[in-house]
């Protein structure tokens, strides 16, 4: 039995970087090792080194990226049967671009520096100056598509089952204020 969650925003703000929540968090999240579990155990890698493309409905084919995800510990508890759980997600390329010379040049960096005499956390500085995940949506064009991946037996026979939800970021403005991701 395996689970695969993907998770594709092929969307556009328009910015030259911007995240679709809070920065901090997701730079971080992005910039840890990934991890999944396989045959019992769990297993990392370095940050962004796997990655596969993958076919996502009505968006085609996006590069994706295995990444660690929270929700992995609970299914794995919860699904015994589980032989393998991963979380994968795209990016990219000058998204990724941006974050490499945003990481090569300390702008990621969770320790503190003496700026001008006052310590500054260069994540934290980092988010001031980046837009305003809120603010993205009233411009965002092109949609969300997530979804999950499930293959295992049923009745004996071998069944794959793709659930998956798509999300118009125009749709989501209209209707919520806010972009498909948030």
């Amino acid at each position: 039995h395996t689970l695969d969650i993907v998770d594709c925003n092929a969307g556009d703000h328009h910015k030259a970087f911007a995240t679709n929540f809070n920065p901090e968090i997701n730079i971080r999240e992005i910039t840890q090792k990934g991890r999944y579990y396989e045959d019992g155990k769990w297993h990392e890698t370095e940050p962004l080194s796997v990655h596969q493309a993958l076919n996502y409905p009505n968006v085609g084919p996006r590069e994706s990226y295995l990444m660690y995800h929270e929700e992995l510990e609970s299914l794995v508890k919860n699904y015994p049967t589980l032989r393998r759980a991963r979380f994968w997600m795209t990016f990219g390329q000058e998204y990724l671009t941006h974050l490499r010379v945003m990481q090569n040049i300390g702008m990621t960096s969770i320790k503190p520096i003496l700026y001008k005499g006052v310590e500054i956390v260069p994540i934290q500085f980092l988010k001031a100056v980046l837009p305003d995940p809120g603010e993205l949506g009233e411009n965002y064009t092109g949609e969300t598509s997530i979804g999950c991946r499930i293959r295992g037996l049923k009745d004996g026979r071998e069944q794959t089952y793709y659930v998956y939800n798509n999300c118009s970021h125009r749709a989501a403005y209209e209707e919520t204020g806010a972009q498909g991701v948030s």
